[in-house]
């Protein structure tokens, strides 16, 4: 396993600095060194290495598959990244240290140790086109900024309902849309709100496209026939000026998302396997290119769905000792990933026949909604590896008719319900 890399190297990063235990795998010999984290020292080290060991192949193992010290490396062709699981790492190292001591330059050692004994059961890691890392970037960026927009919607909710609920009612079940934020901006309190004309207030929901006569009456009606939860003047100017402050935000991260949204779609379209992602019902401008970032381009990289769903935190465990057998939650998984192709099996479920049948069997069984998304979620990473793999779209006809050759209660469930 020496012989086909010059140098094998365990690498532990940090935000401040990285510690190196090298092994040169002719001389056998061992060092350690301390790697401030600048791109002046990272990138004079990485040219010394080159230039030590010329044309041959170096291995570096560490807790990353992506990040700063990721980016500066991965450019570098005489180098291959080994990535392990932090959890598996930290497994790895109780195993010598019962008493969970741990230190960067015993870590460094481990990996190496880790990279010298076990480098069959781990994977070079091997970089993603640059228009398949820009998606992934922005997809996993914009869902950030999705949170973040939540929380603060949340938040203004939460203060709507100390001083104002009736304004949760008048601007409709998304509290982040432009309705709800020109809303509050021009009556941030219920006192503001009751002294407006009807006529004004119809023409404002005109002006923002809410032109539903009957919703606008039914608001009109309860605002005439409303009062104040209370008339604290303290209370009213404290969560108004709030109120504000989190509508400006808000404004901000609407147009923020839409930028994303733009972009992210000019580089889906761009991309050759988008065909294969759009195909599948439910999954929207937002959802294909997450499920096309979380399968990549290596076609290598997974030997069968199993592994994808194992990797995605979608199936279950099975322990078992003796005569004691149970299935849980599988508690580490990439949280993207997971979300991503659970959000969209939750979708698939309004737009695939077999997906609703699927989903409402698993809730007759006593499952609860997580469950049986999950559940679905695990039957369709079979679906999506099979087409990923054979560059194929996906054929709702064509499933059926595959369920149908195989006797499945999902067939006969399907053409009942037609």
């Amino acid at each position: 396993m020496e012989t086909d890399y010059a140098v094998l190297i365990g690498l532990d990063w940090s935000s401040l600095k990285h510690d190196l235990c090298v092994l040169d795998t002719k001389t056998k010999e061992t060092t350690r060194l301390v790697l401030t984290h600048t791109p002046k020292q990272i990138n004079e080290w990485v040219s010394e290495l080159i230039a030590k060991y010329p044309g041959q192949r170096i291995a570096i193992c560490l807790e990353q598959s992506r990040g700063p010290l990721v980016y500066a490396l991965m450019d570098c062709a005489e180098i291959d990244l080994y990535s392990v699981n932090p959890a598996s790492f930290a497994k790895y190292r109780n195993a010598f240290q019962p008493s969970g001591a741990k230190n960067d330059v015993g870590d460094a050692a481990l990996l190496l140790d880790m990279l010298l004994r076990h480098r069959e059961q781990l994977k070079v890691w091997r970089p993603h086109t640059p228009a398949m890392r820009l998606l992934s970037s922005l997809c996993r960026d914009r869902r950030k900024i999705v949170d973040s927009r939540t929380k603060r919607t949340n938040a203004l909710c939460a203060k709507l309902k100390e001083y104002y609920p009736q304004a949760i009612e008048l601007v409709g079940d998304i509290l982040y849309s432009e309705l709800c934020c020109a809303f509050l901006k021009k009556w941030p309190s219920w006192d503001r709100l009751a002294a407006a004309k009807p006529d004004q207030i119809r023409k404002f929901y005109y002006a923002q496209r809410c032109r539903n006569p009957k919703v606008i009456e039914k608001r009109l009606e309860l605002i005439a026939t409303g009062c104040a939860l209370t008339n604290d003047a303290a209370v009213i100017e404290s969560n108004s000026m709030f109120i504000k402050a989190l509508i400006d935000e808000i404004r901000v991260l609407n147009k923020s998302i839409a930028e994303y949204d733009a972009r992210i779609s000019k580089v889906f379209k761009e991309h050759p396997d988008t065909f294969i992602f759009k195909s599948f019902p439910g999954a929207g401008q937002q959802q294909a290119p997450r499920l096309m970032v979380a399968f990549g381009e290596d076609r290598d990289r997974y030997e069968s769905a199993e592994d994808v769903a194992s990797l995605f935190g979608v199936a279950p465990v099975l322990t078992s000792s003796g005569k004691q057998m149970s299935v849980r939650w599988r508690y580490h998984a990439p949280k993207f990933l997971r979300q991503s192709i659970v959000e969209y099996a939750g979708s698939s479920i309004i737009f695939s026949k077999w997906a609703k049948l699927y989903y409402n069997e698993q809730r007759k069984r006593g499952k609860g909604h997580n469950a049986a998304v999950r559940a679905l979620a695990f039957k369709w990473i079979r679906i999506l590896f099979k087409c990923w793999k054979d560059r194929v779209p996906y054929d709702e006809q064509k499933y059926l008719a595959s369920l149908k050759q195989h006797g499945s209660w999902l067939a006969e469930a399907v053409n009942n319900a037609a």
